[in-house]
């Protein structure tokens, strides 16, 4: 250890270390499929993706049979929209718990988070777009003294 013996020493004494950028590797099962898993509200999405002819199934139903609203398809494929890859995976999700929207913003999640499994590349406009970030925005519990959570019941003097 060499002994310092002015300030104009000790700038270059201590080299800053370089952090290094967390390196993200492909994580793909058994049968060459990546899995990620979705959180919005009370609804939780497992999804799978592979290479394939772009069939999306829910709960082993189509697509458009489960998400009858258009919104709602729009909203679970927009992170293959971001990442230029719409028909080129084959995505089959399992969902369970909250209502419609709520699972669609769940398979949102999971897919993009999937995606990223599978190509690690497509982090950065997926993480830009605000697609791997989870929504952790719930439904506020019911107060007791109350009509709702923050609603009162009528107040009348008389």
């Amino acid at each position: 250890m060499a002994t310092l013996q002015s300030l104009g020493d000790l700038a270059g004494a201590t080299a800053p270390a370089a952090p290094e950028a967390p390196v993200h590797v492909q994580k793909l099962d058994k049968l060459g499929r990546a899995y990620a898993t979705g959180k919005r509200k009370d609804a939780v999405a497992r999804v799978w993706i592979k290479p394939g002819k772009g069939e999306i199934k829910i709960n082993d139903r189509d697509v458009e049979v489960y998400f009858a609203r258009p919104v709602l398809r729009m909203l679970l494929t927009q992170p293959l929209g971001v990442a230029n890859r719409v028909g080129q995976y084959d995505v089959m999700v399992n969902v369970v718990g909250g209502g419609l929207s709520g699972q669609a913003g769940a398979v949102r999640h999971g897919l993009a988070k999937a995606l990223t499994y599978y190509e690690p590349e497509l982090r950065s406009p997926l993480k830009k777009a605000g697609f791997l970030s989870r929504d952790s925005r719930v439904v506020e519990r019911k107060k007791y003294g109350h009509k709702k959570a923050r609603r009162s019941f009528q107040f009348s003097k008389r």
